[in-house]
């Protein structure tokens, strides 16, 4: 299957994943495979309307049959969240209760810090036509609202599992929003980028580029917002002071 390594450690835990009164096998199926992306394992179906297990599923589930072989089936919402610590419920439309709402990130969050201290979190999901029960709901600590376009809210179960899923992984990925390769120098300092712009700009003085005086404040900051602008690293700030130096040398006789 395209984008897996089988040779990886495989991510496995995370929220439960309530799903309840889902239509069809192919839905189960499909939500399997987005909670499989992310790392999450505990399927729990509330009176699946089709029967269980169903093989409709587990084509589109496209290998994630650890979610399928041990999802669990439960006749009660109340059932399925039994021995959770933690429950929220995702709903497109804002019921009048007294409830917090949350974006799918700051529940993720949530259940990240709730994971750390030995506390289980689920998220439940509803019917595909009409979501949640108000009963459903009430028995969950908050809900989760996913923002969408107000004129075209509509989500699938699939992609509604996916949005949390990916939320939780990403809670708790320690990748840097930037990512250099092993090995790499580190970014440059403020005093090494000024160490390079008072080198670069004695030389342009001694050239006659910033000239005439009264613009040279100008061009100085327009030079010094090229790059800063760039992000760089302690080993280019170096290199670009040796071009500097190379270019500033008298030349031999020979050079062209």
């Amino acid at each position: 299957m395209a984008g897996t390594d089988q040779t990886k450690d495989a991510v496995l835990g995370g929220p439960s994943v309530v799903l309840v009164e889902p239509q069809m096998g192919e839905n189960i199926g499909t939500a399997a495979r987005a909670m499989l992306n992310f790392g999450l394992t505990d399927m729990r179906l509330v009176r699946p309307r089709d029967s269980w297990p169903n093989e409709k599923a587990r084509a589109p589930a496209s290998r994630a049959d650890v979610v399928i072989d041990s999802a669990r089936v439960f006749r009660q919402t109340a059932d399925a969240v039994a021995e959770l610590n933690h429950v929220y419920a995702t709903t497109a439309r804002l019921r009048d209760m007294l409830k917090p709402v949350m974006t799918p990130r700051a529940a993720m969050e949530a259940a990240r810090r709730h994971a750390a201290v030995g506390e289980s979190t689920g998220i439940l999901f509803g019917r595909e036509k009409s979501g949640l029960h108000n009963d459903d709901i009430a028995i969950s600590e908050a809900i989760v609202a996913v923002p969408v376009n107000p004129a075209f809210a509509s989500l699938n179960i699939a992609q509604a599992v996916l949005i949390l899923g990916y939320e939780w992984f990403l809670a708790a990925d320690e990748t840097p929003s930037e990512e250099f390769p092993q090995g790499a120098t580190r970014p440059a300092t403020h005093d090494e980028l000024m160490g390079l712009f008072g080198h670069l700009e004695r030389e342009l003085d001694a050239g006659g580029f910033l000239y005439p005086p009264e613009k040279r404040p100008t061009m100085v900051r327009n030079i010094r917002n090229i790059f800063s602008r760039v992000g760089l690293m302690e080993q280019e700030v170096r290199t670009l002071r040796g071009i500097v130096s190379t270019l500033t040398k008298p030349r031999n006789r020979g050079d062209s």
